[in-house]
């Protein structure tokens, strides 16, 4: 006979981040970012049509991570993410990538992209680790600094190029510049 789950013992969840989760979203970026963004920067982003936040929230009811990204006509665009610093290498960051991911298809948005401080290297191993690749360097991007940024981009999988029966690879109209 199956257990019932108690109400309090509800799995993490991915879920669309409200105003009253902002005070652990500010804690999570300024602890996480060099320069991180105001309140007043957050809600001016989160008012654009095409902006989406979203919160990853233990069963605890806790924010650990948060999310923002702009839908394009076949890209998705991260803005910000960050997991709050006790719990990265948890999964929690893996899961709001795979969240987007899945939000890929053949028919509309085909790719994500993140742009990542070339200082940032433990952000750069993570989008590598999560299937993006480094695709462009964008010079002087931040204006708080001349610091360069690196454009990262993941390409649906049935987009990908195929080994060719030669062994070289096939080039297509979706692959990296």
């Amino acid at each position: 006979m199956a257990r019932l789950k108690k109400i309090d013992e509800r799995p993490p969840a991915i879920r669309w981040l409200i105003r009253r989760d902002m005070p652990e979203v500010m804690e999570i970026e300024n602890r996480s970012f060099a320069f991180p963004w105001s309140e007043e920067e957050f809600l001016v982003v989160l008012r654009e049509r095409n902006c989406i936040g979203t919160v990853y929230e233990s069963a605890q009811g806790y924010i650990h991570g948060f999310m923002i990204y702009e839908l394009h006509k076949d890209t998705l665009r991260v803005l910000n993410l960050a997991v709050a610093p006790e719990v990265r290498k948890t999964g929690v960051g893996r899961a709001m990538a795979q969240r987007l991911i899945d939000k890929l298809s053949d028919q509309k948005r085909r790719f994500i992209e993140a742009k990542v401080r070339e200082t940032n290297l433990k952000a750069q191993l993570f989008f590598s680790a999560a299937g993006f690749r480094a695709v462009k360097t964008l010079r002087e991007h931040y204006d708080e600094t001349d610091e360069d940024a690196i454009l990262f981009r993941y390409t649906l999988a049935s987009l990908k190029p195929v080994p060719a029966v030669d062994g070289s690879n096939r080039i297509s109209q979706y692959d990296d510049p």
